[in-house]
């Protein structure tokens, strides 16, 4: 499945920098561009979402990297911004953080940064209306609060009647509450 998206994206390509080939200075283009030499400067796609850039093993980025879909086998000192797809092969390096929609890991790539997930506007969307996608009319998702633990902070009548009745003084909860121990079962009390 994957074969045909890589054989399709690599055909499509509109510029190559040779192996025996610097560029200094910024560069943006369209469609697909590879690399065999390096460049030192950022790279941009120009308004192109289908834009590709390949970076061979002999290969090499010095900057920024802002394209939607990149193919790595090569190295990228500088920040990978992917709209779309990251492909990092297994002679891949970055030293620098990769932003991306999708992305696949080849066994001995390395990226010396965060990996950063970035979702596409329309699946951001999707989930804030549960699913439903941008177009859904009229019920939006339930907000949920999320704690420091990352578990839904949801309060419901019982638990509050609960609390209520563990501050109650004389109550098994208050009296284990009160002498600094957490009540989360039953209290044993010592004979006297």
């Amino acid at each position: 499945m994957f074969e045909k998206v890589r054989n399709r994206r690599s055909s499509n390509i509109d510029t190559l920098v040779g192996r025996n080939t610097r560029v200094e200075g910024d560069f943006s283009f369209t469609g697909g561009l590879h690399v065999d030499g390096d460049i030192r400067g950022n790279l941009t796609a120009d308004g192109d979402p289908e834009a590709v850039l390949s970076i061979s093993e002999f290969g090499k980025v010095e900057g920024d990297v802002h394209v939607p879909n990149v193919v790595l086998n090569g190295t990228v000192v500088g920040d990978v911004h992917a709209s779309e797809r990251v492909e990092l092969a297994a002679a891949a390096k970055v030293t620098g953080d990769v932003y991306y929609n999708l992305i696949e890991m080849a066994s001995g790539a390395a990226v010396n940064g965060k990996l950063v997930h970035r979702p596409k506007q329309d699946q951001v969307l999707a989930l804030e209306h549960g699913g439903r996608g941008a177009d859904s009319e009229g019920s939006e998702a339930p907000a949920v609060a999320a704690t420091t633990d990352n578990k839904p902070e949801q309060a419901t009548a019982k638990d509050a009647a609960g609390k209520a009745e563990a501050d109650k003084p004389g109550s098994a909860d208050a009296e284990a509450t009160d002498s600094g121990a957490r009540k989360t079962g039953t209290t044993r009390r010592n004979p006297s």
